[in-house]
């Protein structure tokens, strides 16, 4: 008795399925396993293309090997100068304020018991006390300080090594990447490796224009913030400047969170008119950029509506923290880009597809 081919058939259908829905389950859990490395990955590649460049303007007057040392070491002074103006301000005068707790609380205490109001609720809740009593325990909670320290400095290292790896792949992929992209377009069609070539350039110069506007435009940022901080006299003005630019390398929320930063700092220099000032001047400050600065530096170079930068960002922000938020815009502005081309290639190749048929069909009548 012969064996129906249609259960054959089912049967191959079912297995070859079967096997398909396995390995992607597979290798979706082994990009899980491998997350970290292949967001490193593509963090140095973005780096990469964004100096790439540079690069290429240096290597027009020297060896291309010193072209992308020179530009590394360039790039590796900017964080370096960051840390070199926030950090210290930020460490003196945190060991100043510990230092000085203990009066605070006296004056506190003072205050209160200056005040009739406050003096009824003092001793309905005894606040002074614990305020007291919080002040003196605060240098034996100094155990509890240096196991903080020390999951920050475990934080730290981890960071470090991420940073060193990530440079590493970058000076590699600016070594190697336009051989690697040689050979992966010698191995297509003619036909195909142009248009690939050209989908590629264009968005290497994507990614490069975004970045230089990004970059403007933070330096801008951080610039009108010194001035402002220091005609109205606010401490750490420098570090403030530099947060604000830093953050104003996030786009849409990132200029508004460094402005909610500065403006609580005001709040202890000289409360209200310092802040009013800040407060009007942000407002003003952000109309102009998101109207004026943003769309002549960046829209122009990735052309992305807003709703898909805020799109984009949340993604990135939700799959790899800040430095995905960072990365999505010229990320989404590259995808777009090889979408757009693949449309154009789809479409062009159904248009000929459609006169060929039609010639056939006519040479056949």
């Amino acid at each position: 008795m012969n064996a129906d081919p249609r259960q054959g058939s089912l049967a191959r259908t079912v297995f070859t399925t079967t096997v398909t829905v396995l390995a992607v389950v597979a290798g979706l859990y082994l990009v899980y396993l491998l997350r970290k490395p292949i967001g490193w990955l593509l963090i140095a590649t973005f780096i990469a293309v964004a100096l790439s460049g540079p690069v290429a303007w240096l290597s027009r007057r020297m060896k291309r090997g010193f072209a992308i040392t020179l530009t590394l070491l360039g790039v590796l002074l900017v964080p370096v100068a960051a840390v070199a103006i926030v950090v210290p301000p930020i460490v003196r005068e945190g060991t100043k304020l510990v230092e000085k707790v203990p009066d605070y609380a006296k004056e506190f205490t003072r205050w209160v018991n200056d005040n009739e109001r406050l003096q009824r609720i003092n001793d309905q809740y005894d606040i002074t006390r614990k305020v007291q009593d919080w002040a003196n325990d605060l240098p034996s909670r100094a155990g509890d300080a240096a196991k903080l320290l020390g999951d920050v400095g475990v934080g730290i290292v981890n960071s470090i090594f991420a940073a060193v790896t990530i440079f590493i792949m970058v000076a590699f992929i600016l070594g190697s990447g336009p051989r690697w992209t040689r050979a992966l377009l010698a191995l297509q069609p003619a036909e195909r490796a142009r248009r690939m070539g050209n989908t590629l350039e264009r968005m290497g110069q994507a990614v490069g224009a975004y970045v230089a506007g990004a970059l403007f435009q933070a330096f801008v940022a951080g610039v009108t913030t010194f001035i402002v901080l220091t005609i109205l006299g606010i401490p750490f003005a420098a570090p403030l400047a530099v947060l604000t630019a830093l953050f104003d390398l996030i786009p849409m929320v990132g200029a508004t969170l460094g402005a909610v930063i500065v403006g609580i700092v005001t709040v202890f220099s000289d409360f209200p008119l310092d802040t009013i000032i800040w407060v009007v001047w942000a407002i003003v400050y952000q109309q102009v950029e998101n109207n004026l600065i943003q769309p002549r530096i960046q829209n122009r170079a990735v052309g992305i509506h807003p709703f898909g930068v805020i799109f984009a960002v949340l993604c990135g922000g939700t799959l790899l923290g800040i430095p995905g938020a960072l990365l999505a815009v010229p990320v989404a502005a590259s995808l777009q880009i090889a979408a757009r081309d693949w449309w154009t290639w789809r479409t062009e190749q159904r248009a000929a597809e459609l006169t060929v048929t039609g010639v056939e069909s006519s040479q056949t009548g």
